[in-house]
């Protein structure tokens, strides 16, 4: 907590000498979004360079005073959650004034600058994500009130806290975490009872592009219990996408990748390949969108595909089909496919990349 007050103080101390030298006063934050800032770094992913090219947040220009004021807003914001030891969601920040902030994105764009300028990770900023993601299967922890909570039961879903990722009790005894891209699908294996049926695993789901409670504690049990991590996804270049964040982090966050990739993180399914080994039905493939054949391309120019033989072999089949896959495909063959067949000799036989 000092550390996060004397951060916003050493802001706040330059805004006044500016002032005081009847100077306009001028905020720096990295460019986050821009590659020339990011290297890739096979152990952790993308982050940011040690020396990177900065904009400047000037209060005496009319495109930037807004951001200017915001900014310093929110500061205080941060400043007297942390002194009082309260939280807030990103959205209670923006419902906080909605006239003010203009929209929730600018309010998230500004809270990431301001992490990032600081160099402190968003949640020491007492600033909580709006959680979506859920997890389950083999792992029990006890709450603040005693309550043993345990995930084992295939009854239990637990919305992905903050608290839990702040935990020491975490117990399990899985063999391997799976990622589920989908809510449906993962919805679908707690149904099939997957996670006891094969063998103890933990499942997770960001239920679509991860929210940073989600990548946090993917990394978290990574760390604590250092068993194979999986990703489940669409066999298409939005589902490679949000595996890619989950493994090397995205340009945005690359100033706090030592605390969100996963660089061991197997591609398990649904693999390209896999759609011409399984003879699934060409109808039941969708053709790519001019968005598809823009993404996969992008995605196939990063550095991180280079390292990845395999995975540039899987997104070249792609590309050359033209055709993408929900993981949903498979009932195709076989209502219980998924759970009974795909899987199960998928992870016995080494079925990923």
């Amino acid at each position: 907590s000092s550390e996060v007050l004397e951060a916003i103080e050493n802001v706040i101390q330059g805004v006044l000498q500016s002032l005081a030298q009847k100077k306009a006063p001028v905020l720096t934050v990295a460019n986050r979004t821009d590659w020339r800032n990011i290297e890739f770094k096979d152990s952790v992913g993308l982050q940011m360079i040690p020396h990177c090219t900065t904009k400047q947040i000037r209060s005496d220009c009319p495109q930037s005073a807004p951001r200017f004021a915001l900014t310093l807003k929110i500061l205080s914001m941060i400043y007297k959650m942390v002194q009082s030891n309260t939280y807030a969601t990103k959205r209670d920040i923006y419902y906080s004034d909605t006239l003010l902030f203009g929209s929730q994105s600018a309010v998230d764009r500004i809270i990431d600058d301001i992490s990032c300028m600081l160099k402190i990770p968003r949640r020491s900023l007492h600033i909580l994500s709006t959680t979506k993601g859920f997890v389950a299967g083999n792992l029990s922890y006890t709450e603040e009130d005693g309550t043993k909570v345990n995930c084992t039961c295939s009854a239990t879903v637990c919305i992905i806290k903050q608290k839990h990722l702040n935990r020491k009790d975490l117990i399990s005894h899985a063999k391997f975490v799976l990622i589920v891209e989908k809510d449906a699908t993962f919805q679908r294996l707690l149904d099939d009872d997957f996670f006891t049926k094969v063998s103890p695993c933990i499942m997770i789901t960001g239920r679509g592009v991860p929210d940073l409670n989600t990548r946090l504690l993917v990394r978290k049990l990574w760390d604590c219990f250092q068993i194979p991590v999986f990703s489940l996804m669409d066999a298409d270049p939005h589902g490679v996408e949000i595996m890619c964040v989950y493994k090397y982090g995205s340009v945005s966050m690359s100033f706090e990748a030592h605390h969100l990739t996963v660089p061991s993180i197997k591609w398990l399914g649904l693999l390209p390949s896999d759609l011409k080994r399984l003879n699934i039905s060409k109808d039941a493939l969708i053709p790519f969108t001019k968005q598809d054949q823009n993404k996969l391309a992008s995605i196939q120019k990063r550095p991180y595909i280079a390292c990845q033989p395999l995975w540039k072999k899987e997104l070249e089949i792609m590309a050359a089909s033209k055709l993408k896959a929900e993981i949903q495909v498979l009932t195709s063959l076989s209502q219980d496919y998924l759970s009974r067949v795909y899987l199960p000799n998928k992870l016995q036989f080494g079925g990923w990349v």
